[in-house]
């Protein structure tokens, strides 16, 4: 059977993490347009870079945006995401505040919350058989 991983390397490690986040904007207001993607995804994009990630991919809803991101494992997911969120939300708010002003509640356009699930290159139970055997 062949696999394809996508390791990368550092200085002492040799790795691959990646995460599918999604993010909601506040009471699911259905208001991701392709125009706002379109605007998002070169902030998002930098987001990464400043934080050496990297955007595999993006998609949305009009109520949910979905992301891919590799990371390396010293970046906190959380502190990921909040920068994702508040600086996309800024950008919203100076970039297309006419389109998501009914969205915005006390100027937050996302909700507090998310959800994140791990992606890795096998099945869960592929390596727990894995462990198992060793």
């Amino acid at each position: 059977m062949h696999t394809n991983h996508d390791f990368r390397t550092g200085r002492h490690i040799v790795y691959e993490l990646r995460a599918h986040l999604v993010f909601t904007p506040k009471y699911r207001h259905r208001v991701i347009t392709d125009e706002i993607l379109a605007s998002l995804t070169p902030i998002l994009q930098g987001v990464c870079r400043d934080f050496e990630t990297s955007l595999d991919e993006i998609n949305a809803d009009h109520d949910h945006l979905h992301l891919l991101v590799s990371y390396p494992p010293k970046v906190s997911l959380s502190k990921l995401v909040n920068s994702l969120k508040g600086v996309s939300s800024r950008h919203l708010r100076k970039h297309h505040h006419h389109q998501i002003r009914h969205a915005l509640s006390d100027n937050h356009f996302w909700s507090p919350s998310y959800c994140v699930a791990s992606y890795g290159a096998a099945p869960q139970e592929i390596i727990k058989r894995y462990i198992q055997n060793q």
